[in-house]
């Protein structure tokens, strides 16, 4: 295992953003609530953050904090209340042809790989189904971007044939990273993403995730409730309560120099061990 991430890399701190958000809300209307006085959640509430290439950012916090709305607003798939959400400088809004282009460029990899893929598709089928959405190549040239995948995220080309419950919750999630590298995209967004594997394959695809960033310059939005685990892989981490963005700074700052007592009772409770 390597050394965790102590500090933003430079050339992330320079590199302009690839997706912003700018004060962003998410606001859900609850049916409890009377016609007058309707009761609504604050999901997200007020959030700004850029995430660039080549830079891990950390998004921590407990069950309820907001995270994966806000997870869901990177990626497209949560339109905002109010707000911005800026793809190179450029705002995205809720047109079909501004979601693809956003789709090709920031991917998903969900907590449960088990339940993200479909159970009755081969891993051949998985990883060139986004190819041919997007209309990518032949299906020849598809297929060899497949075994390139497979290759990249370090599973054997025998793989290719086999169904989802026929491997590991390992390699699924292998597979789900190599899908989600299918369009070559600038950023992932994983959303808890080894919460589900037992402790030392967490640590490999952690490691997977580490090297891909290096190897591809990806930005990696990497989204836990787990300290430890954001610890090992974040350049930068933001603390999330209640929809707000309680602290913000980099992985060493917030392990050693904790602002805020949420914080710091995170950190409390954190194991010693991914």
């Amino acid at each position: 295992m390597t050394t965790p991430a102590s500090s933003p890399a430079p050339a992330a701190e320079t590199t302009a953003p690839t997706l912003e958000l700018q004060d962003v809300h998410v606001v859900h209307k609850l049916r409890t609530g009377g016609l007058l006085r309707p009761d609504t959640i604050r999901a997200v509430d007020g959030v700004s953050v850029a995430v660039r290439r080549g830079e891990v950012l950390g998004i921590v916090g407990e069950s309820g904090s907001g995270k994966s709305t806000l997870a869901r607003v990177m990626t497209g798939l949560q339109p905002v209340t109010s707000g911005a959400v800026l793809f190179n400088g450029t705002p995205m809004g809720q047109h079909r042809s501004h979601r693809k282009e956003l789709g090709r460029t920031v991917s998903v990899v969900f907590q449960d790989p088990s339940t993200a893929l479909n159970p009755r598709l081969p891993v051949r089928e998985t990883l060139m189904d986004p190819l041919r959405v997007h209309g990518i190549g032949t299906e020849r040239e598809r297929l060899s971007r497949v075994k390139d995948l497979l290759h990249l995220v370090g599973l054997p080309q025998s793989a290719i044939e086999v169904l989802p419950r026929q491997i590991s919750g390992g390699q699924r999630q292998r597979v789900a990273i190599a899908r989600a590298l299918a369009l070559e995209p600038q950023i992932i967004v994983a959303d808890e993403p080894t919460s589900a594997l037992d402790v030392s394959v967490r640590a490999q695809v952690l490691n997977l995730l580490t090297d891909l960033k290096q190897e591809l310059g990806l930005g990696l939005v990497f989204i836990s409730h787990d300290m430890s685990t954001v610890r090992f892989i974040s350049d930068s981490i933001i603390v999330m309560n209640h929809g707000k963005v309680i602290e913000h700074d980099s992985a060493a700052q917030i392990f050693t120099e904790a602002k805020d007592e949420y914080t710091r009772s995170l950190l409390a409770a954190a194991p010693s061990l991914l």
